[in-house]
């Protein structure tokens, strides 16, 4: 009877302690998100799968073994329950975390510690011992690493194996052995699965601060050397003016205090991933810097006719062009025309060479980014267009 009995205990306490083991996952996150339920009351899911050690507590009552085994035995008891619970109160891992950070010191003492109270309990209920092994098993595959997880499944599976077969009441511990095969092949699942999220997740994390990085790198550069362009112009005009019409001369010097002023600010705000500008308004500050080159800009179409999001990315595409057409084109006009779902630029300069720089490489991405489609062709007779389609 009391052979049953125990049987069913170690069974019990295979399936039950993986639960909690489980839990190690959630546990860890309290460090992030402080104050939460499972951080207050996660506790009470060690002690609740702990009920499943009562079986070998039985067996200690029961122990007909020598006084100072059946005390050693209690003793150790206790302390695998200690241990067990402030493992699990830290997220089986003393503050670690074994699945995706390298375990700590203390995490190895810990499961040695483990290891050392569940054999000291062998002298006073013998093979019944091997209730413990469930709850060393998970501490391992959750609050270690892959080795100590393959080590101790496999040390598991050995050591039941051996009672069942060379032991004259092995075929008795045949369900356990069952049990803890179960649980070792649920542990090797649960914490790969485990394993695979983190490393997507920092996968993922790392694409996303690569394209943030290219995404800022492409902003400082349209907004950099769009600005720089329009100042270069300014000055040279400045340079002109100064003898002759000296008036006009300080409001172009004013307008570059403005422009670089802009520019730092634009600067800024990109980085800070919060940068937004409206079409309508580069419109006008493409006017104006066209106007310093001597180049009439003419524009057709509503603004209105694109989105929020397409009027961004337009934003964009304008700025770009235009700068392209300050520092190469040597036109004498642009027309930008607008409709719904599409902008051109057209100039009427030296025409596409056919070669494509970060200039045009930068307005590629973005429109494809907003799901948009860019064309840039020479235009019959001379001149540019550069046309952007959703």
């Amino acid at each position: 009877m009391t052979e049953d009995v125990t049987r069913d205990a170690a069974s019990a306490s295979a399936a039950g302690a993986a639960p909690a083991a489980w839990a190690a996952s959630g546990a860890r996150q309290r460090r992030v998100g402080g104050g939460s339920p499972w951080e207050r009351y996660g506790w009470l899911m060690a002690v609740i799968w702990l009920v499943f050690l009562v079986y070998p507590l039985i067996q200690l009552v029961h122990s007909e073994a020598a006084q100072g085994w059946i005390v050693t035995g209690w003793v150790a008891f206790a302390a695998f329950v200690v241990i067990y619970v402030a493992g699990f109160i830290n997220g089986m891992s003393f503050g670690g975390g074994g699945l995706v950070d390298p375990p700590r010191p203390i995490q190895w003492i810990a499961f040695s510690g483990m290891i050392a109270c569940a054999a000291l309990t062998i002298p006073s209920i013998g093979g019944h011992a091997l209730g413990f092994l469930p709850f060393i098993m998970s501490f391992a595959s959750y609050g270690l690493n892959r080795l100590a997880h393959w080590v101790t499944v496999t040390a598991s599976v050995g050591a039941t194996a051996v009672l069942v077969l060379l032991t004259p009441e092995g075929l008795s511990y045949v369900s356990i052995l069952a049990i803890i095969v179960l649980l070792a092949v649920v542990n090797t699942v649960s914490t790969s699965l485990i394993i695979r999220s983190a490393e997507a997740e920092q996968l993922g994390l790392e694409l996303a601060t690569s394209e943030g990085r290219e995404a800022v790198a492409r902003d400082v550069h349209d907004l950099v050397g769009h600005s720089l362009t329009v100042v270069r112009l300014k000055a040279q005009l400045v340079r002109r003016l100064m003898d002759t019409d000296p008036e006009r001369a300080k409001a172009e010097l004013a307008d570059i205090e403005a422009l670089t002023a802009e520019a730092i600010a634009g600067v800024r705000a990109t980085v800070a991933g919060v940068r937004s500008a409206p079409l309508r308004d580069q419109l006008e500050s493409g006017r104006d810097a066209l106007d310093a080159a001597d180049v009439t800009l003419r524009v057709e179409g509503d603004v209105a006719s694109l989105s929020p999001a397409q009027s961004l990315t337009a934003s964009w595409i304008v700025r770009e062009a235009i700068t392209n057409v300050l520092r190469h084109a040597s036109a004498r006009a642009v027309t930008v025309r607008i409709a719904s779902g599409s902008l051109a630029v057209i100039d009427d300069g030296r025409g596409f060479s056919g070669v494509e720089g970060n200039g045009l490489r930068g307005m590629r991405e973005r429109a494809t980014t907003s799901g948009a489609t860019l064309m840039v062709a020479a235009v019959p007779g001379g001149g540019t267009r550069v046309e952007v389609t959703w």
